[in-house]
């Protein structure tokens, strides 16, 4: 009997499982923008409960508060998620708005050895911020049943893993960490990058509906469709803007455009996309030929491509062929997430790059600075592995209504604010179609002046280059600062 006891015992201690509800705080100081801030940092997890009251996951999350301020309760609290779906909250945390940040040199390149430097740019000084890690990345996990067993996978998929079920649990989530941590009288604001676009976009109506948590602001980093379409011509049109920022920065552009200003070439190609090369992908095959080959020859100029390569595709030019094809005299490919990124294929043929350059640099500096990090200056210590991609596929993409959610959001919320962020040089999820889904997401234009848009020239984590470091953080504290209510009466009829 005593044996078994010790077996027993020594089993459960060593089973490689995330503690449920822990948390972990530890004292820091830091500069921001010249000041001094002291704040704490709270890692930690905290249950998903599902309809009855059973811990059915547990989520891990970084929480980081200024200490040296009088009136903590109604700071600004900005709850952050990234994407994937079935990333780690790990790139916004240490390359943007968090206090620490990876070590990059001033065009965003990682440096080695990896580790951790300071961010004097952090929003940490305006608004506590708070980045969260959905089901089965970082450290937060599914967990077992009454039985010690794990539910089925269609049942995994069924509470975490699709648009509506990941907002749904995740607004419960946040509801709890808000009445935890006293932050119901805070301005509130989300920001999610990538498919944490379609994630906070949902979120947004789901608090304001399900939770009565009403929100000052949605920041869109790098956003996804949102359940916005553009397929067809429209699809393909919106490729060109991105192309042609793609080929400038490499020099591919002719003597006149190449010596324009990015800020300067853009309005251009994107007044040709608009009022030229949409309609005429809209004729198909009756396209006047005169006018075909005026709008190939315009395509040419601006993408850097052969125009034999542009007649050969109909228009319709894939990003994973621009991928290969831009540089294919130089033996090059260019990145996905980040065109500035160079890669190198077996084979010199072909329409798509053997692999993304950019993912490849980011994952191998990423990872060993988040794992140091967590484990060595916030203290958290577990066995468990840090998932930077977590096992979340299948996912449902079904019934995707985020952008409308977000317009509804708005409607009811007349304080309601949303910013975008985009990199010009992001081939994954490009500006232009960015600026697509702001024009699109309010068709009546009555909130239009609540829109706003702002493009940077790196890729999609556009905050790794330190100038759009600089800039963004400050878009991002002057955006908090204008969605701040002030003193005035509540006027829901406008």
């Amino acid at each position: 009997m005593a044996i078994t006891l010790i077996f027993s015992q020594w089993t459960q201690a060593n089973n490689r499982e995330i503690e449920v509800d822990h948390k972990v705080v530890t004292e820091h100081k830091t500069q921001i923008e010249g000041q001094r801030v002291a704040y704490s940092a709270t890692t930690g997890t905290q249950p998903v409960w599902d309809d009855e009251g059973k811990a059915v996951a547990t989520l891990f999350y970084t929480y980081y508060q200024r200490t040296d301020v009088k009136d903590q309760a109604s700071r600004p609290l900005v709850i952050s998620f990234n994407g994937g779906p079935g990333s780690a909250s790990v790139w916004m945390h240490i390359a943007y708005t968090g206090p620490r940040i990876l070590k990059i040199d001033d065009e965003g390149y990682p440096v080695q050895p990896y580790g951790i430097d300071t961010n004097p740019y952090s929003i940490l000084d305006v608004a506590d911020i708070v980045f969260v890690n959905p089901v089965n990345t970082g450290y937060s996990r599914v967990l077992k049943d009454a039985d010690g067993k794990m539910p089925a996978k269609d049942k995994q998929k069924e509470q975490f893993f699709g648009v509506n079920a990941d907002i749904k649990y995740l607004a419960e989530w946040v509801n709890t960490f808000v009445t935890r941590n006293n932050r119901w009288l805070s301005p509130k604001f989300l920001i999610g990058e990538s498919y944490g676009t379609t994630r906070v976009s949902g979120l947004a109506l789901a608090l304001q509906n399900n939770q009565w948590m009403y929100l000052n602001g949605v920041i869109l980093v790098s956003p996804t469709d949102i359940g916005i379409e553009r397929d067809g011509p429209v699809k393909a049109a919106n490729r060109l803007p991105y192309f042609a920022a793609t080929a400038w920065h490499h020099g591919k552009l002719d003597k006149e455009l190449q010596a324009l200003d990015l800020d300067a070439l853009l309005p251009q190609v994107e007044d040709f996309t608009l009022n030229k090369l949409i309609p005429a992908l809209s004729k198909g095959s009756f396209i006047d030929a005169a006018e075909k080959q005026a709008v190939i020859a315009q395509m040419a100029r601006y993408s850097g491509l052969n125009p034999q390569v542009i007649a050969q595709s109909n228009l319709d030019v894939s990003t994973a062929f621009f991928w290969k094809e831009l540089l294919r005299d130089e033996g090059k490919t260019v990145g996905r997430l980040d065109s500035r990124y160079l890669g190198i294929d077996e084979k010199e043929v072909g329409d798509k790059p053997d692999y993304w350059a950019e993912l490849t640099s980011w994952l191998h500096s990423f990872t060993p600075a988040i794992n140091y990090y967590l484990r060595e200056e916030l203290n958290y210590k577990t066995d468990i592995k840090y998932n930077m991609f977590g096992p979340v596929h299948p996912w449902d993409r079904s019934d995707n209504k985020t952008g409308e959610n977000l317009r509804l959001a708005m409607a009811q919320n007349p304080y309601l604010k949303v910013l975008i962020q985009s990199g010009y040089y992001d081939g994954a999820t490009n500006y232009f179609d960015a600026k697509y889904n702001m024009w699109h997401l309010d068709p009546s234009g009555k909130m239009k002046a609540r829109l706003s848009f702002k493009g940077y020239r790196s890729g999609h984590m556009m905050y790794l280059r330190r100038e759009d470091l600089k800039a963004s953080n400050q878009d991002l504290r002057e955006f908090i600062r204008a969605a701040l209510p002030g003193e005035q009466s509540a006027h829901y009829a406008r």
